[in-house]
């Protein structure tokens, strides 16, 4: 089973488990580089939250999912068309001012994220912004029946200086928002395009 066969599994799950989480205080920091009815792809939309939240907002959202069953849950929750395709599908030529990527691109493994990065760059504007977000640590593989990809300040910044299409905005860690994680410490990214 891979990430995406989890996701069509547990779709209900975990839409009652991530849909009412405030991202509001770390989306801000996203939404204080960007105007009011920019272009944003909610990439890994899962429940539809973060969507949810940026069309009330006034911005023109994307939702993307590879999960077919979280992307049914997410347009009844937002009323938006869910884009179904993998971050490996995706082939956008300068359409979004924004990608907001939380807890999405933490599925992808190390070696692939490079070319996923590239396709991103490819899909913002010039001087697109881009989040994501990873758990903290330098963990690769399998937890339960999901991939997972961990990183820290340090190994995120080499692999977005390798990469070169990105100049970094902003690292910061924040504490897990679900109760009972209190261990789980996240990597937050903000990055410009170059």
């Amino acid at each position: 089973m891979d990430s995406i066969d989890y996701y069509n599994k547990y779709a209900a799950k975990e839409f009652e488990e991530t849909v009412n989480q405030d991202m509001s205080e770390i989306m801000k920091e996203f939404l204080d580089l960007l105007e009011e009815g920019d272009t944003i792809l909610d990439l890994g939309c899962g429940s539809g939250r973060d969507s949810f939240y940026l069309y009330e907002m006034g911005y023109d959202v994307t939702p993307l999912d590879a999960s077919k069953e979280m992307g049914k849950l997410a347009e009844i929750h937002t009323g938006l068309k869910v884009l179904q395709m993998t971050f490996e599908q995706m082939d956008f030529n300068k359409v979004f001012d924004g990608i907001w990527a939380c807890a999405s691109l933490l599925h992808t493994p190390k070696k692939e994220l490079p070319d996923i990065l590239t396709k991103i760059a490819r899909a913002l504007n010039k001087k697109g912004i881009l989040y994501m977000s990873f758990k903290v640590g330098d963990f690769e593989g399998f937890r339960g029946e999901r991939y997972f990809c961990d990183f820290t300040t340090d190994s995120i910044t080499d692999l977005l200086r390798e990469n070169g299409r990105f100049d970094i905005f902003k690292l910061w860690e924040t504490d897990d928002i679900r109760s009972g994680h209190s261990d789980v410490k996240w990597l937050n990214v903000i990055v410009k395009k170059h």
